[in-house]
Parts: C-alpha cells; structure tokens; sequence
C-alpha cells in the first residue's frame, strides 16, 4: 500500500506531466532540488517549457510565484524592494520586492549585471536579504527556478562559481519528442493545462516532505562511494577546480530526496550515479587542455563515475 508521501509525489508528477508532456526526467531533477531544500537552474533555448513548469509547480504546491526577467539595466532593488516616501505623511515604507515568495522565477539569470546577480547570493544561501542594514527573512520555502539561454551569449554575465553553487542542479528540457509536440497543440487548442492545476498539496505538506527527505537513510558505504566520486574530481587530470566540500553535501542531500520520490527509505549507488552530472557538473571547472580537446564538464564527470567502483 503506497505511503501518504509517495502518493502526494506521484500526483505532483502527474500533474506537472499533463502541463508539460514527455519530460518525466526533467520533473523528476526539477522535484529533487526542491525535495533537497535547495535551488534549480535550468539551461535551454526560449520556449521549450520553463516558465510553464515553474508556474506549474508553485500551483500543485500552492506556493506565491514571482517572475523576474533579467536584463543588463536590472538594479538589486528591483530584486529586493526599496524604501519610498509616503505623500501623505512624509514617512519613509519599504516595499518588498518580488523575492518575497515562494518560488521565484529567475528568468535569464545571466542577463543581469554581476552586482545584480550577487543580489540573490544572501538570499539562495541563507532564506534572507539585508536591506540597509536591516535583515529580512524569506518565506519558507523559498526556491530559485533560474534560467538561461546556453546559446545566445551575447550581452550575459556568466555566473560566479560561488552562486552556481547554489544551485542544487542544473539540467536542460530539451525539444520534445513527436508525439509529445502533438499532443501539446491539441491540449492548447481549446484551453491552457496551467489553468487546470489545481493544489496537490499544501505549503505545510511541502516542508514536511523536505523534512522526510532529510531523514532517508544512507549506509556507509553508499555514503563512502558518494564522498569518493566527489574526491575523484578534485585529482582528476581534467578538472583544474574539483567539488567543494558543499557540493558532497548538496549530492548527499539530493540522493535523499531522489530516495524519497522513490518511495525508498534508503539511498542506492544508482542514485549517486543518476545525479552526478546534473549535481555536480556545473561545480566543476575544466582545465584548458581538456576544453581544446573537446571535452565538456558532464563528460568529465561521467568518465568519474565510470572510474569509481561501485559498493556491492
């Protein structure tokens, strides 16, 4: 008989798929960084879904849902809020920004200035913002759905290592298959899916379940074959900046959550082994020699995996 948890995740799963068709997988990554209590970025060309998924998510969940379009002339009080004077009594007000909600939708993070994107760092790694001097806390919970376009580089500013460590993971939706493309205009020709979400489960549900995750078991040695495809990285011959000890935390935290969705009380090798990539490619710089060769961060972590012996 399946578990109150695991029957709210298949119905967040089924939900989430009837918005966007075809992209179990992409669901599934996008649930475990919330699942890990954590931050998503998402990396694909215009149109594919993003802005859907991110609007459907925070529906299912009854979660507040904001959408900030990144662009050069962006300012952190656009982000945070700002004071302003009040007419009829000369008193200064601060109005909060739209980073005062649930899940924020952080569209083309890499448009924005360094100044502006360091605006998010304090608040996707602690829950709050300082705003002339005075601190904030960040409802709960509070998640960052970023996206950016791996194409278009023109007019961006890449991420600092230190924010996209924030995220738990990154991954890209990709172009849907046939049948799915198919399938999607006759659900949008009389009506749009986000208009038939309805909650699967509420706020106090959620926290709830990032709790139970928290409490998956790992064994030793499961936990042992995680922390040593994590230290492969920092020797390997083609990463010149391995995963930081964060970064352990972060896949340990995500093969919990990814447990959980499974409706197992305990972690797998399998599970280390299907988040490396999107946990830890992006925490990773490669060296010159192997980018000229044509290599790229997700290789290199899978020829990792491919070099660690699994625990029996």
């Amino acid at each position: 008989m399946p578990s109150p948890d695991s029957d709210t995740l298949e119905r967040l799963r089924v939900t989430l798929g009837r918005v966007i068709r075809g992209k179990a997988d992409a669901i599934e990554l996008l649930l475990v960084g919330v699942l890990a209590g954590g931050h998503v970025l998402i990396e694909d060309v215009p149109g594919v879904g993003k802005t859907t998924l991110a609007k459907a998510l925070a529906r299912a969940l009854d979660l507040d849902f904001a959408r900030v379009q990144f662009t050069p002339d962006l300012l952190p009080s656009d982000i945070l809020g700002t004071h302003a004077l009040t007419p009829s009594d000369g008193s200064l007000v601060f109005r909060k920004g739209p980073i005062f909600t649930h899940v924020l939708l952080a569209d083309e993070i890499n448009r924005a200035s360094p100044r502006t994107q360091s605006a998010l760092l304090e608040a996707m790694s602690e829950e709050q913002v300082t705003i002339d001097g005075v601190t904030l806390q960040l409802p709960e919970p509070f998640v960052v759905l970023a996206t950016q376009n791996p194409i278009d580089f023109q007019g961006t500013y890449p991420l600092p290592e230190a924010q996209l460590d924030r995220f738990v993971l990154r991954f890209a939706l990709g172009y849907p298959e046939e049948a799915d493309e198919l399938g999607m205009l006759a659900d949008r020709r009389d009506s749009d899916p986000l208009a038939a979400v309805t909650k699967v489960a509420a706020v106090e549900e959620l926290r709830q379940l990032v709790t139970r995750a928290r409490h998956v078991h790992v064994e030793p040695r499961v936990a042992r074959y995680l922390r040593a495809v994590v230290a492969c990285t920092r020797g390997h011959d083609d990463v010149a900046l391995g995963v930081s000890p964060r970064g352990t935390l972060v896949l340990y935290r995500a093969c919990q959550a990814r447990a959980l969705l499974a409706a197992r009380d305990h972690v797998l090798p399998d599970d280390v082994q299907e988040l490396a990539i999107p946990v830890l490619a992006h925490r990773i710089q490669i060296t010159e020699h192997a980018r000229y060769g044509g290599k790229a961060a997700p290789s290199v972590i899978a020829d990792v995996v491919q070099s660690v012996r699994v625990p029996a």
